[in-house]
């Protein structure tokens, strides 16, 4: 099955206000914010998870764009919501923030009250929104960077070269393949997709395909990389002290024809 990665559902946004932080809400890389002392500003609310792989596939552009338009004015927020046990933990999130390089401001809502406030439907998810605070662009899922990335730069009268897509996958006409479902735990089996992760917690040995990997830190790890849709066999044996909660497979282009 064929899917373009422009082709995901994008609400409208007409008169949507951002909704004020949770007064109660803590936070990570920052003193406690006010959302309307942000208002002068366009803001862009990114919800996250250090333990989903389309996470961290989607924060290389979130962190690209702290560098390029923080200076400039642009506002970030990372919005913390867990979605495996790890997740829970604060200490494993800031190491994880520390680990990733995460430079701009982290809410932590392990409750989902903020995620609720937008009526958020998954990871990631953004919301751009103008000096006034009202919504200007949403995009749920992975892609959609340059549609984001042109409405900052109209948001803050700035013009210049878009960020170079990091991967083909990014590309707006992209035609990628729907890969294998998730499968929870160290998956053995046969596979078909772009990309494998798992979401691990303690630290360890992970085998990979009799390949000895040292897994470090609690979070998604990428461990095969074929850029396009692939098909393959998976065998993963974890060591006593570390936990897979989960094995993730991620869309790949879809080959060239011969």
């Amino acid at each position: 099955m064929l899917a373009s990665a422009a082709e995901l559902m994008r609400p409208p946004t007409d008169t949507i206000v951002a909704p004020s932080f949770p007064k109660d809400a803590e936070w990570i890389n920052v003193a406690t914010l006010k959302l309307e002392q942000q208002a002068p500003h366009p803001v862009l609310i990114d919800f996250w998870d250090f333990c989903r792989p389309s996470s961290l596939r989607a924060l290389r552009y979130i962190q690209e764009w702290q560098r390029r338009y923080g200076p400039a004015g642009l506002r970030i927020v990372s919005v913390h919501a867990p979605g495996f046990p790890p997740s829970h933990d604060r200490e494993l999130i800031e190491s994880a923030v520390e680990r990733l390089g995460v430079t701009q401001a982290v809410l932590l809502d392990p409750d989902f009250d903020y995620w609720r406030a937008f009526d958020n439907p998954g990871w990631p998810a953004r919301y751009l929104f103008g000096p006034d605070l009202m919504l200007t662009e949403v995009h749920y899922g992975e892609g959609g960077y340059e549609e984001t990335e042109t409405a900052i730069q109209e948001l803050l009268g700035v013009e210049q070269p878009l960020t170079e897509l990091f991967d083909g996958a990014d590309q707006m006409d992209a035609e990628l393949v729907v890969p294998t479902a998730d499968q929870p735990g160290a998956y053995c089996g046969p596979y078909a997709a772009g990309q494998v992760w798992v979401v691990t917690e303690g630290g360890g040995e992970l085998t990979v395909n009799g390949e000895p990997r040292q897994i470090e830190a609690a979070g998604a790890h990428l461990l095969i990389d074929h850029h396009e849709h692939s098909e393959a066999v998976l065998e993963l044996r974890a060591g006593d002290a570390l936990t897979v909660h989960a094995t993730c497979f991620v869309a790949g282009l879809a080959p060239a024809p011969n």
